[in-house]
């Protein structure tokens, strides 16, 4: 019988070793602590994230196969991205309302009753946000949030956490503006954690875990000036989609 570590009493920065996921459910790695940013800075830079339903214990996961997206392959738009960025108008900016993106990610799409993306989860990845580590890409139609992005940086890697859309083709865009980011400062790799066929038709791919955690062991130690977040001007972010 396996017995599923539980963190309650484990210091913050320590996990299991993810080689020790379970296989049902895949990527299983153990439940219970917090999530304090002590907890979740360590997390992401060990492979490992939260996802749980509100009213079940804080889940950990690892998955094996991971899904990511490659910066330089992603950051070319298709030929329908590139008609919608001609006509559509909109502007990009970064870290303007990271809370604005949550809420928005965490409200019920069509189809779904709910949403993984407590209150919980939103306060303590502001709690993330507010001392540098967690950050957001907003598109908008004039003062209107029309898609957007968050997740969480590990050195040169970020961790996807959940877009949205309202208007057809918001997260795309975000994700597009993103992926150029990442790849103008030197990130090759934008984890997506957990593949679906909407995450692969966007032109992510599935590694093996042994392979992610290899690259995270370099990128997640290299040293991202934390400043250049705060440093992407609206114009510039919205330029970075422009360009060829």
């Amino acid at each position: 019988m396996i017995r599923l570590p539980l963190l309650d009493h484990w210091p913050p920065q320590r996990f299991p070793d993810p080689s020790q996921a379970l296989a049902d459910p895949p990527g299983l790695l153990a439940f219970g602590g917090d999530l304090s940013p002590e907890r979740l800075r360590a997390a992401y830079a060990q492979g490992v994230f939260p996802w749980f339903n509100e009213g079940e214990p804080i889940l950990w996961w690892s998955p094996d196969p991971r899904c990511v997206f490659r910066t330089e392959r992603l950051r070319q738009p298709n030929r329908s991205l590139r008609r919608l960025l001609l006509r559509c108008g909109w502007h990009v900016t970064v870290d303007r309302d990271f809370a604005g993106v949550m809420q928005s990610c965490a409200a019920p799409r069509d189809g779904q009753p709910g949403t993984w993306i407590s209150e919980e989860m939103i306060q303590a990845y502001l709690a993330l946000h507010a001392r540098g580590d967690a950050h957001s890409v907003e598109v908008w139609d004039g003062d209107r949030l029309v898609g957007g992005v968050y997740g969480v940086a590990s050195g040169r890697l970020f961790s996807g956490e959940s877009m949205f859309s309202r208007e057809s083709g918001g997260s795309k865009v975000a994700l597009l503006a993103l992926a150029r980011l990442l790849h103008a400062w030197g990130c090759p790799l934008l984890d997506a954690q957990v593949s679906n066929p909407h995450l692969l038709g966007l032109g992510a791919e599935e590694i093996p875990r042994s392979t992610f955690l290899a690259s995270l062991r370099t990128l997640s130690t290299a040293v991202l000036d934390e400043g250049v977040w705060r440093r992407v001007e609206p114009t510039l972010a919205t330029a970075l989609l422009s360009t060829p």
